[in-house]
């Protein structure tokens, strides 16, 4: 009988919170109920012996090789089957819809259901694979349509709401949080992720992501999964970027980037201290390339941009998504910190991007001639890879044992240029360089790896020496 009581105290004890709890929780029906007529359903009828957008993307090589980012269009279980569905919402009265590129890809026949379930089949304006971004339009008039909000202003833990149809069941809602801002996936560079745990299923991408005010942030495009299913991260392209790439499809039935024609990196913690800066951010230019718009410019390899446009950019990957969403042409402001120089403002005229060059295999090792304290053992350049990498000086990297190379990020076949933004000539000249790197101050290396142009902080305090 004691033990009886007992239960029903610690019942009653532990479910008086858990009955208030919902109390706090949003009311979705109020949006559900004003907003679900502008999103719709769309049908795709394709041809499945015709290349399209993958449907699984592998991950990058991270240790993680059975996750994978995945597009969902809603594509049956028959490998030969030729409909799929997928979502998109109405952005004006006269019929314009958008929705993700990857859901109209290799179309033969577009339809489009309402929510009061008039059909209507689709005209594709245009189609941007580099943003996922389509621009459909159907020929009606005096349409519901959604209501634009300001992407920039979500916050991560605010509650957001996807409405689609997930399997063909229409106007389907799912709620969650906003996970994350800012998130880039493998080979996807001129966007910049919102990452939600809003639940999304075959045949909810190209639909609406709302914040509860019942404004559309987003287009709800993949999801990342180590199963093919939902495992609560997903993923929405920024409603801003959405409706600049469609107001480009809809005049010109293409999308024109700006270009920049620079290589980048992130800011490390060690690159960070040697530059001064009180914290790690901005994007590190590794490289400008020789006939590019920067290279028109003041623009130098070694800046880190910390504003384009008066926009922050906290990581590399934030600066090629807003310069892609410029256009050609513009006349781009960006604040730089330039080391031992302090803050600058550059302007670049912008070009238009074109398709990138396939990458360029590593040099070839070379024989060992020289070792050092720093775990390098060193080489001068050959005639092949000066031919193959593009340059007229440097000292080769044979190989790099455990210690403070190797902390810095150096690997063999990188080819050290520079150093703290003198020339290296030779292996000689790279010491002689090291030699009058000031006490206790990390030496910066400008450093060709295959095509690409890194920089890296390498220790050389002796206090650090193995």
């Amino acid at each position: 009988m004691k033990i009886f009581r007992y239960s029903i105290l610690l019942v009653l004890f532990i479910s008086a919170p858990l009955a208030a709890a919902p109390r706090g929780l949003p009311d979705f029906s109020r949006l559900v109920s004003a907003h679900a007529t502008a999103v719709v359903n769309i049908s795709v009828t394709r041809d499945p012996k015709r290349a399209g957008f993958p449907v699984d993307d592998a991950a990058p090589e991270d240790g993680a090789a059975r996750d994978f980012t995945r597009r969902f269009f809603g594509d049956g279980p028959e490998a030969d089957e030729e409909n799929s569905l997928g979502s998109g919402f109405i952005i004006s009265p006269d019929g314009y819809i958008l929705t993700c590129a990857h859901v109209t890809e290799n179309a033969r026949e577009i339809l489009v259901r309402l929510n009061d379930r008039r059909e209507f089949s689709a005209r594709l304006v245009g189609s941007d694979r580099r943003s996922d971004i389509a621009l459909l339009k159907i020929e009606s008039a005096g349409l519901p349509v959604i209501v634009i909000g300001d992407a920039n202003r979500l916050q991560v833990g605010e509650w957001v709401l996807a409405i689609g149809s997930p399997f063909g069941f229409d106007s389907s809602a799912t709620a969650g949080i906003v996970s994350a801002k800012g998130r880039t996936l493998p080979n996807e560079n001129y966007v910049s992720f919102i990452q939600t745990d809003v639940p999304i299923n075959p045949g909810n991408s190209g639909g609406p992501l709302f914040n509860l005010r019942g404004e559309v942030v987003g287009v709800n495009s993949q999801i990342y999964s180590g199963t093919g299913g939902f495992m609560g991260v997903s993923f929405a392209i920024p409603i801003d970027a959405a409706m600049t790439i469609g107001a480009q499809l809809r005049s010109e039935g293409r999308v024109r980037r700006g270009w920049l024609g620079v290589s980048l990196q992130d800011v490390s913690l060690a690159l960070a201290g040697a530059y001064g800066l009180n914290k790690p951010r901005g994007a590190l230019v590794a490289d400008v390339l020789p006939k590019g718009p920067a290279a028109k410019s003041d623009l130098r390899p070694g800046d880190i941009v910390v504003e384009y446009e008066n926009k922050p950019i906290n990581r590399s990957s934030d600066l090629p998504a807003l310069v892609g969403l410029s256009m050609p042409g513009t006349h781009a402001k960006f604040r730089v910190f330039r080391r031992d120089q302090g803050m600058q403002t550059v302007v670049v005229t912008l070009g238009e991007l074109r398709e990138e060059a396939p990458d360029q295999a590593p040099p070839r090792k070379e024989r060992p001639e020289s070792r050092n304290r720093f775990g390098l053992v060193l080489s001068e350049i050959t005639a092949t890879q000066r031919r193959d990498m593009d340059i007229d000086h440097g000292a080769g990297v044979i190989s790099v044992e455990e210690g403070l190379a190797r902390n810095a990020g150096l690997r063999p076949g990188d080819v050290v240029l520079e150093v703290d933004g003198k020339r290296v000539t030779d292996v000689a000249g790279f010491h002689r360089l090291l030699a009058h790197v000031s006490p206790g101050r990390a030496a910066v290396l400008r450093v060709r790896r295959g095509m690409a142009t890194l920089f890296m902080a390498l220790d050389n305090s002796p206090r650090s020496a193995p």
